[in-house]
Parts: structure tokens; sequence; C-alpha cells
């Protein structure tokens, strides 16, 4: 029988086995239903999705729910905290271009939130 993980003799191997991989460097779907809801968010605020977009949205969603208010150094210590290795840096740009298109607003005090109008779009029924 024919493993498919071993190349064939004279034949690279597959590109088939590098896809099946299943290791994934961040984790999946949290129990709020997935990031359908953040895709479409984004999408109607005109952004692409990127994953750091959707991990730092539902950083400032979990905190919300919690009545948490979060800074940048907040945000990214929770990504950090969930193994999601992303640079300050970056957290910080990504809440910077998010207050910018008017998605997240920078609070007084220096924490973000996400914006009213984001949340009635996550919540149409509220």
């Amino acid at each position: 029988m024919h493993n498919t993980q071993v190349p064939m003799e004279g034949k690279p191997g597959s590109a088939r086995v590098a896809m099946t991989n299943t290791h994934r460097e961040f984790p999946g779907p949290t129990e709020r239903g997935g990031n359908e809801q953040i895709k479409r968010l984004l999408k109607s605020y005109g952004l692409r999705t990127s994953l750091i977009r959707l991990k730092v949205i539902d950083a400032l969603l979990k905190a919300a729910e919690e009545n948490r208010r979060l800074g940048v150094r907040g945000v990214h210590s929770q990504l950090l905290g969930l193994d999601i290795p992303l640079s300050f840096l970056s957290v910080r740009e990504v809440l910077k271009r998010l207050c910018s298109e008017g998605v997240v607003t920078l609070n007084p005090d220096k924490s973000y939130s996400l914006h009213h109008s984001a949340v009635a779009l996550l919540n149409p029924g509220e």
C-alpha cells in the first residue's frame, strides 16, 4: 500500500501533505460563535479581515462582557495570555486603524472599546 506522507521514489513530496497539517498557531473560534460576526463587521466598514483584527476585536468584546476596559497593553497582554504572539506595536497600530475607521473608540482614560455602531452591527436584535 502507498503511504501518501512518504514521497514516491524519484519524485518530490506532495504539497498536499503540508496542507493537511492540522497544527494551528492560533486558537480556534471562541465560545461567542466564532469570527463570522466580526468578519461581517469588518466588511461593513470596508476593512479586510486579518487575524490580528479578529483577535483584537475579540479581546475587546470579551473585556466588555466582563465589564473591563483595556488599553493597548491590556489588549496585548490578553493576546499573549492566549499564546497569540503579536508584538505590542502591531496591536497598537491595529487599534489606531480601527479607531480611524470608526470601529473602535479611544476613551478618555486611554482604554479602547467598540464603537456603539459596531456593537449594534454585532448584535442587531438588541
